[in-house]
């Protein structure tokens, strides 16, 4: 990596090691003249997270009003009851906007003085019934703050009743900057910074993960900026409910609002994308939104740390009635193209970034946890391109063809065997694994009849589990999935957890669930077997000299550890919370190699699968989206 800018070397040197960066540390980054190297920077910690991939969702924006109680200086889109401006949609005419490919419909507006509880929660419930399959995202802090003071109820409450009608996911519009100097000269009429962080945080405790957002280029300083991120970054610690961060570029419109130039400047934008990733080292994604930065921007800041271009947002009027220069609405295909025009693999993803399509070829799957980081820490790209995916949705994207290679869970090579070649290496353990954890409320004989929850990036976990239940314990139980981010764990007898997250639980436990297990070593003495949890595979159809290819890069990058693993992984270790011992220590208890005792392992564990592998999950369409 080339850095001109001497002043950034220390930055970099903290990031490699795995360290915090402090507000002086984004100031000297912000302050930097060296843009191309600060990109650099952010762009090696995005493909750290993200590989090759961009992700982009088909929504669907709906502002159902714009008559608002409140009178917020940089606001070009509300206006008072009887305003000529005004409008009021109807159910009907909401309905009216939505399209059966839709897989996300965002849901804000005004706040009007007389419109009923019932009709919001009307609206969700039409929008649900209509698309079940699609997520709603709906209503940020600063409704939910109206919805709690004027129909008294408290903000759980609120957030309750909303999800019993459809609410998935909270959009994170109305944080604004987290400063209140700035707050009562530009919206003093808005909530500050503690009320919008404690509903987030509520909205986390209850199982709704949110997104997160900071308006800039108003009247704000760099510090206001980077505070703005540290307090983000401190409730991600402690929820972990935050599945992206979106930077705003302020639209001034007609607001009065003298900023020093009428737009933020392109330098200003990708600048503070990449300060974003930088300093959120914890909050997964990092939108480029295309609305308020051009879609060429966006496209430029695709390798400033972005990984996502949000998506087609059709009906968006807010940033538009301020004046934003975008088109109203992209098209599926000009996504891609913007995104395959920054090198990088786009994704159609649904709300909670589950990767739903692939459009690009030669791609290879990575599970995206530290067990399988000496496979690709130095693993050479050469026409490959890399996509971080969980292993149950690894295996749905495989059997839609749209993965060539990868890391398999075991029970997604079984399932399509057929088309898939072994390729000779895996992931197994000896007698422990420490990333694949039941955490329970009692013993074994103690689940039978309850509620387990599985996270949504077991496919081979919860069939090990179940064969464990049924099986070594005599037990059944009903499995409830989970999906990734934050999740409200009540009325669970158990929750089984995998990879970095069981890492991070298995050191630091989950409340009220008091007794843990390991899977693997529960495996292990009931058949004292190793057992494998991921295999390598290559699709049939990929051409020989590609899978040689593969092949002699996969052994390139195993040898190049030599059994000392924190060179190649002890960063990813202390992003999650160990020290380079514990990190070596966990690597050092896998089998790389698939050889005789892991077939044997696998023929073990296929033919204790028929008897358990069906009905285990629950069906319905609730559970499935939880």
């Amino acid at each position: 990596m080339h850095i001109r800018d001497r002043n950034l070397i220390p930055v970099w040197e903290k990031i490699q090691r795995g360290e915090r960066l402090t507000l002086d540390d984004g100031l000297r980054a912000y302050t930097s003249g060296d843009l191309i190297g600060l990109g650099a920077m952010a762009g090696a910690v995005q493909k750290d997270k993200s590989g090759d991939a961009v992700y982009f969702v088909l929504n669907q924006k709906i502002e159902p009003t714009n008559v608002c109680v409140l009178s917020c200086k940089f606001c070009d889109f509300a206006v008072r009851k009887g305003d000529p401006r005004a409008y009021e949609m109807s159910v009907e005419e909401i309905l009216g906007k939505l399209s059966p490919e839709i897989r996300e419909v965002h849901i804000t507006g005004g706040m009007p003085p007389d419109w009923p509880w019932d009709r919001y929660l009307e609206i969700l419930k039409a929008v649900h019934d209509r698309l079940p399959e699609a997520d709603i995202k709906a209503f940020t802090a600063v409704e939910i703050d109206f919805f709690h003071k004027k129909f008294r109820m408290p903000v759980a409450e609120v957030l309750r009743q909303l999800q019993s009608v459809g609410l998935r996911t909270m959009p994170g519009g109305g944080a604004e900057v987290f400063s209140e100097r700035v707050r009562r000269l530009l919206f003093h009429q808005k909530i500050g910074a503690k009320a919008w962080l404690d509903i987030h945080r509520t909205a986390h405790r209850l199982g709704i993960p949110t997104n997160s957002t900071l308006l800039y280029g108003h009247i704000e300083t760099l510090e206001e900026r980077l505070t703005h991120m540290i307090r983000l970054r401190e409730l991600q610690d402690e929820t972990g409910g935050f599945l992206t961060f979106i930077p705003l570029a302020f639209q001034p419109g007609e607001t009065g609002i003298k900023p020093a130039n009428r737009f933020t400047s392109a330098a200003d934008d990708l600048r503070t994308i990449a300060l974003s990733r930088l300093m959120l080292d914890n909050i997964p994604h990092i939108k480029a939104y295309w609305v308020m930065l051009t879609g060429e921007v966006a496209s430029v800041a695709l390798n400033f740390g972005a990984d996502d271009m949000d998506g087609t947002v059709g009906g968006e009027k807010i940033a538009h009635d301020a004046g934003a220069l975008s088109p109203m609405t992209m098209a599926k295909e000009t996504i891609i193209r913007l995104i395959r025009d920054a090198g990088k693999i786009p994704v159609e993803r649904d709300a909670y970034y589950n990767p739903l399509h692939v459009y690009h070829d030669r791609v290879v799957g990575k599970i995206p946890y530290l067990n399988s980081v000496p496979f690709y820490a130095r693993l050479e790209r050469r026409g490959f391109r890399i996509l971080p995916v969980v292993p149950r949705r690894m295996g749905i994207l495989s059997a839609l063809g749209e993965i060539d290679a990868g890391l398999f869970s075991l029970m997604d090579y079984l399932r399509q065997e057929n088309d898939m070649e072994l390729m000779g290496w895996c992931i197994a353990t000896r007698d422990q694994v420490k990333s694949v954890m039941l955490f329970s409320k009692g013993g074994w004989r103690e689940l039978d009849g309850s509620r387990i929850g599985i996270t949504d990036d077991t496919a081979t976990s919860v069939q090990l589990l179940n064969v464990l239940l049924e099986k070594k314990y005599g037990v059944h139980a009903r499995f409830e999935r989970l999906h990734q981010g934050v999740n409200a764990y009540d009325g669970l007898g158990a929750v089984l957890l995998i990879g970095d997250e069981a890492l991070r639980r298995n050191k630091h436990g989950l409340k009220g669930f008091d007794l843990v297990y390991d899977l693997a070593r529960e495996w292990y003495e009931w058949q004292k077997l190793p057992f494998v949890f991921a295999v390598w595979a290559v699709r049939r159809s990929v051409p020989p000299a590609v899978k040689e290819e593969l092949s002699g890069l996969l052994k390139q990058s195993l040898e190049s550890a030599g059994g000392d693993f924190v060179p190649l992984a002890g960063t990813h270790g202390r992003r999650i919370g160990l020290t380079d011992a514990e990190t070596q220590e966990y690597l050092s208890g896998f089998n790389y190699s698939l050889g005789e005792r892991e077939r044997e392992a696998i023929a073990v564990f296929r033919r204790l699968l028929p008897a358990v592998a069906s009905g285990a999950l629950a069906s319905s369409r609730d559970m499935e989206a939880r």
